[in-house]
């Protein structure tokens, strides 16, 4: 059984971050060890929440406790996503570096979690920090259309373009999510091996979590797939939970 590490943010209610990361990892039968970044009641979206931010100390130590406890053992995966400050970049990286230089055929998802709608809702200096410390580790990459926008300084206005600036991540596997496509909605698949691409209707009142959850199922499904089968089979689970899910205020993502 496959073991993965995610890294993200935590919520109570409404899936998002790990919370919707972790069951579409487990539903491909893997063992998923889930550390917080920061520790929500629900999504803003759903009003204030409670936040409770983990320091980069407090990081680094749980790491290094599961470590030593020998949770990282036969790790097939690692999936990071949504970063509190600049300063828990710096301690995943870090410990990633460690984790590739023991084993350098470890699959790191790196799901950029800057903003979307135009604008980030990161500090900057969190962006940045990814954009420059983390991205550069990555095997796989899942960028929404504009958070591939701000890292590439280009603008993505449709499949075309997010095609030509996907293909610039030579070393890597990216998937562009919510690429404008004449008022639906697309995901594409850009990698050495093969290209892909996957329409669907934008729906109204779609929950937040959609990123979160095909993150994990891609890497959930590529872990044992070729990435061609691992994108269908990913795209095909978030398709089932937007229609499962659209009108709701919560995703559903079991």
């Amino acid at each position: 059984m496959p073991r993965v590490l995610t890294i993200s943010s935590q919520v109570v209610y409404g899936p998002v971050g790990n919370s919707a990361a972790v069951p579409a990892l487990q539903s491909f039968g893997h063992d998923v060890l889930s550390v917080p970044t920061v520790l929500l009641s629900h999504h803003p979206g759903h009003g204030q929440p409670v936040v409770q931010k983990i320091s980069a100390q407090v990081l680094r130590d749980m790491l290094a406790s599961v470590e030593q406890a020998g949770g990282f053992t036969a790790l097939s995966g690692v999936l990071t996503g949504y970063f509190a400050h600049a300063e828990q970049v710096d301690v995943v990286c870090d410990f990633v570096t460690q984790l590739k230089q023991r084993q350098p055929d470890l699959k790191v998802l790196v799901d950029p979690v800057l903003g979307d709608h135009g604008k980030l809702y990161v500090a900057e200096a969190v962006a940045d920090a990814i954009k420059v410390q983390l991205v550069p580790l990555a095997s796989i990459l899942t960028p929404n259309a504009f958070e591939l926008s701000w890292l590439s300084g280009r603008t993505i206005s449709d499949r075309r373009s997010a095609l030509e600036i996907a293909q610039f991540y030579t070393d890597q596997e990216v998937i562009v999510t919510s690429v404008p496509d004449a008022g639906d909605v697309g995901s594409l698949l850009v990698c050495a091996e093969v290209q892909a691409y996957h329409r669907m209707a934008k729906l109204a009142h779609v929950p937040n979590g959609t990123g979160d959850f095909l993150a994990g199922c891609y890497l959930g499904a590529r872990l044992t797939m070729a990435p061609a089968s691992a994108f269908e089979m990913a795209t095909r689970k978030l398709e089932q939970a937007v229609h499962q899910s659209a009108g709701s205020t919560v995703l559903k993502v079991n």
